[in-house]
């Protein structure tokens, strides 16, 4: 009988229809592996197997999203910890190895031994029933924007072919008008026959604002053309089919938008979330899917180094302070920071001022958002770490 461990580490290569996990020792020795089932018994299982080999079993994982949900959630269940490798780590880590095979049990082994040797990765918390609805709703919304933006560039590549000066005349990714116009006419002999005052009344009559204006122009553009060209019918039942969608999505959008404003607004900091100018409630939300517990953050730097917004020192020999964009960082956290500043600095106050005092000192647009969005971070860390909200005044400091 194999003597109990005091401690191991378990390895998974996190798939979606099936896991491989890797179990070794203090020596790196493997003692256990296996495929796991992505199903609740296969996991319970092999849960009990690995349990058993030690008195203290340490979890990495190399993915954290869908694929590994009822994993992570098993593991939490039975209170084990699991820690996030990423698989850029495990990529480099490989090459440590013997051999050169490339196999979920090599990539199982090579996690756990990761594990072993590192003690700095980031634990995986399961999140609670808000933070799990907020990521879906959030994830969809991403998936129904991208859709919108394929459309429209599909609707106006096909218009292009058939009634150019259409195309131009209209932004159709901002203008429900022009895109309620393509549903019903798309080429300019169709708009040319329905002429100015029966198509301002037909536009009228599906609820478009501006009817004549958008009648006007449109009408303009067909008399600008009176050449047919080659595919026009075919093309003209597309752009009618794509017009059709993209409103229909817009619907759709409109629908996920209320359900995550409802959702985060249930949130306990969701108002000191929005207090801070340029947070509204769809970039709150995907804040605080991408940013998970505000505890895993010692202090405002280590918040914004998670999103990428603190630079890395590539320094050699007598060559110092050569600083670089960081390349491992969080690309959802960091997209809030810089969307959220890029809002603020419409409005006149403090961010504004932020922004123009750095353009003044001669950074470029970007430098000086990205120099706004690195101090953002850390207003939003103390606001969230005191629980007040923003005010363009500074706090009354208090004796300690």
């Amino acid at each position: 009988m194999t003597k109990r461990k005091a401690h191991v580490w378990a390895g998974v290569d996190a798939g979606k229809g099936h896991h491989w996990a890797a179990v070794v020792d203090e020596a790196g020795a493997t003692l256990w592996s296996k495929r796991i089932d992505n199903g609740e018994s296969a996991i319970l299982t092999a849960l009990g197997e690995i349990l058993e080999l030690a008195d203290e079993a340490h979890w990495a994982v190399d993915i954290s999203g869908t694929s590994s949900a009822l994993l992570l959630a098993l593991l939490a269940a039975h209170g084990q910890q699991a820690v996030y490798v990423p698989g850029r780590t495990v990529n480099r880590m490989s090459g440590a190895y013997r051999g050169e095979a490339k196999t979920d049990a090599r990539d199982a082994y090579v996690i756990a031994e990761t594990a072993r040797h590192r003690r700095d990765f980031a634990s995986i918390e399961v999140p609670a029933q808000l933070a799990a609805d907020l990521a879906l709703l959030t994830a969809h919304r991403a998936d129904l924007v991208a859709d919108r933006v394929r459309m429209i560039n599909r609707l106006r590549d096909v218009l292009t072919g058939i009634f150019p000066v259409l195309e131009r005349a209209f932004d159709y990714s901002a203008h429900k008008g022009a895109l309620v116009l393509l549903t019903g006419y798309q080429s300019p002999a169709a708009v040319r026959r329905r002429g100015h005052a029966r198509l301002t009344a037909w536009l009228a009559n599906r609820g478009v604002r501006g009817a004549d204006a958008v009648a006007g122009t449109a009408l303009e553009a067909a008399q600008a053309q009176q050449t047919a060209l080659p595919g026009e019918d075919a093309a003209a039942r597309i752009v009618a089919d794509l017009a059709a969608q993209i409103l229909s999505l817009d619907d759709r959008i409109k629908d996920i938008d209320r359900q995550v404003r409802e959702t985060f607004r249930a949130h306990p900091q969701a108002e000191i979330i929005e207090s801070l100018p340029g947070m509204g409630p769809i970039l709150g939300a995907e804040f605080v899917v991408a940013a998970g517990d505000l505890s895993a953050y010692a202090d405002a730097g280590h918040l914004a180094s998670a999103a990428g917004l603190v630079p890395v020192p590539r320094d050699s020999g007598r060559r110092t302070g050569n600083l670089h964009r960081p390349k491992r960082y969080s690309r959802r956290l960091r997209r809030v920071f810089y969307l959220s500043a890029q809002s603020s600095i419409i409005r006149e106050g403090p961010n504004r001022d932020f922004y123009l005092k750095k353009r003044a000192e001669g950074c470029k647009h970007v430098q000086a958002l990205i120099a706004l969005a690195r101090r953002r971070a850390s207003v939003l860390w103390a606001l969230l770490r005191d629980n007040r909200p923003f005010t363009p005044a500074l706090p009354v400091a208090q004796a300690a």
